[in-house]
């Protein structure tokens, strides 16, 4: 994550300061700002072609698989200095949160195409396209990463394992491979 080191020397030292001190958040952020990029590629690339009649099975399978890449960096980046757990047992803990994360970000778009009708024939498709993006995109998307921020660090990553490696600038501009 050589970018994040060649960006954060540009943003001023007090937004610096305040970023270093909510670093495990901003990580959690660019975690899910990737996994967002998967979630959208796959879920409109399902959606168009095999999926057509199902956005929602479309957006679950999106979801599903950003969710494994979710995983590996958030144990390996985002929350590495925290755990405390057993391997499995963190492993387990993460997938039922995010099975939970499944389901809240798919219920919003679930509403506004089983509930509200809005899909075609009732309305265009440039509308039902855009309620799709509001509603499965963007709204599941944001109840799903506050429910996973505040379960992650309460139940998959609870402790702080210690102090960051000496000589390691914040711990976060690297990523490591183990």
């Amino acid at each position: 994550m050589v970018l994040v080191g060649t960006v954060l020397r540009r943003v001023p030292a007090p937004l610096r300061s305040l970023l270093f001190r909510h670093r495990e958040l901003l990580k959690f952020a660019v975690v899910g700002g990737v996994c967002f990029v998967i979630t959208v590629v796959v879920n409109y690339s399902f959606k168009f072609t095999f999926l057509n009649d199902n956005p929602v099975t479309a957006q679950a399978v999106a979801v599903l698989i950003a969710t494994i890449v979710s995983y590996v960096l958030s144990r390996e980046w985002s929350f590495r200095t925290r755990g405390g757990r057993e391997s499995r047992h963190e492993a387990a803990l993460f997938f039922l949160i995010s099975g939970i994360g499944v389901a809240i970000n798919s219920l919003p778009l679930a509403v506004s195409r089983h509930v509200f009708q809005i899909r075609v024939p009732a309305v265009g498709l440039l509308t039902q396209e855009i309620a799709d993006f509001i509603s499965g995109i963007v709204v599941g998307t944001l109840l799903a990463m506050a429910f996973r921020w505040w379960a992650f660090k309460k139940w998959v990553f609870p402790e702080e394992k210690g102090a960051l490696p000496a000589g390691e600038p914040a711990g976060w501009v690297r990523f490591p491979v183990r």
